[in-house]
């Protein structure tokens, strides 16, 4: 009856929770991409790698300039110098087979991939904004760039953020003139990008936190002017009951929603979402995150189009959530959505990011030590 009875809560030791979140990863990542993991692994534990987004509404035209003098390139730029490479060598190389048709010789292999490669390009060339400019080091190049300065008005030269995180905004298309919704918005670099673009409309920045939607509020009054900060509204809703704020209105809906952040979970302990006390959040992500894809495909007009993206490598998180989403808008809403290919994003940018090839659903671009961005998980679906 005089036993001393230990105080477990405090004295047993507590397991951080970046090495109960590199569990987790090892357990289900290593089945999902198998050899790919190690290195995958490898880069997550390593310092990421940033691109610097152009604040086209600054005045910082010796910008690019400066960068390329320190070897970085904008990857967007050198994308579509791509396309225009092949589509001049499909051209020479069909002058050629017709030459050749003549004497009875045959298309060659590097011939054949030119025009391969061209019959692919023109969705890339539709889907890609000439406007947005990302510079990046090359692979292997770990040199950081310095902080953005502002200009002679105070808007900042560029955004620093994984160059990856562009991908998405590229996927939307946004076209002239278009209300676009980005659902949940902040801390901003996307929302930045979208404004990039030159073409939005209208765009709508919700996000439901609203300590993270002050950041987006600095954000914006430190890289956009006044007129264009008019055509944004900035709210704080739950994305979750959007469609019964403003359903059905938007060209384009961008969903990038909350996630395990697979490259915070291994790396920092703060605000880690494998703490202990998190568990029963972490389990719910994916039904949070069917939630607010159904209420972006609800807010988005027939023949609009939406892009779902997250930062984790989780097929729970990515394909398994689109797959649900298609069977739930059509059984519940008789909504009818058409995943689009976008698998020319992994061709045409193979050269800065590494991409897994075996996405059921939409691209993922993996850590990887020589080009350590991601992961960034994302997929395109039009409302029919």
């Amino acid at each position: 009856r005089h036993r001393h009875k230990e105080k477990w809560a405090a004295t047993a030791p507590r397991i951080p929770s970046t090495r109960l979140a590199l569990h987790h990863f090892d357990t289900s990542y290593s089945l999902h991409l198998g050899a790919l993991w190690p290195s995958v692994r490898a880069g997550l534990l390593c310092e990421q790698k940033y691109g610097a987004l152009l604040n086209n509404f600054a005045a910082a035209d010796h910008v690019p300039e400066e960068l390329e003098l320190l070897n970085a390139s904008d990857f967007i730029s050198e994308a579509l110098q791509k396309v225009q490479q092949w589509q001049w060598g499909a051209a020479v190389g069909e002058a050629a087979t017709g030459c050749q048709e003549g004497s009875g010789g045959g298309r060659t292999g590097m011939q054949a991939e030119m025009v391969t490669q061209a019959e692919m390009s023109p969705p890339l060339c539709t889907s890609i904004s000439s406007k947005i400019k990302c510079y990046t080091f090359p692979r292997g190049n770990i040199t950081r760039f310095r902080p953005a300065r502002p200009d002679g008005l105070g808007l900042l030269d560029y955004y620093l953020m994984d160059a990856a995180s562009l991908l998405p905004v590229l996927a939307l298309d946004v076209q002239p003139d278009d209300f676009v919704l980005d659902l949940c918005a902040a801390p901003g670099g996307k929302t930045l990008a979208l404004l990039q673009t030159g073409f939005c409309g209208h765009l709508a920045a919700n996000d439901v936190s609203i300590s993270r939607t002050k950041r987006l509020y600095q954000i914006l009054h430190s890289y956009v002017p006044r007129e264009v900060r008019d055509t944004v509204s900035v709210t704080s809703y739950d994305g979750r009951d959007w469609d019964q704020v403003k359903g059905g209105t938007f060209h384009k809906v961008l969903v990038d929603v909350p996630c395990t952040t697979d490259r915070h979970s291994a790396m920092e302990e703060d605000n880690n979402i494998f703490h202990k006390r998190r568990t029963k959040e972490r389990q719910m992500l994916p039904m949070l995150q069917l939630q607010l894809l159904m209420a972006g495909i609800l807010a988005a007009r027939p023949g609009g189009a939406v892009v779902y993206s997250t930062c984790s490598l989780s097929p729970l998180q990515n394909e398994c959530v689109v797959e649900r989403a298609l069977e739930v808008a059509q059984a519940q809403f008789n909504i009818s959505l058409h995943p689009e290919d976008l698998s020319h994003f992994r061709t045409l940018f193979q050269d800065t990011f590494s991409f897994f090839s075996e996405c059921r659903l939409g691209e993922l671009v993996l850590p990887h030590l020589t080009a350590n961005f991601g992961p960034m998980y994302f997929c395109r679906l039009r409302r029919v």
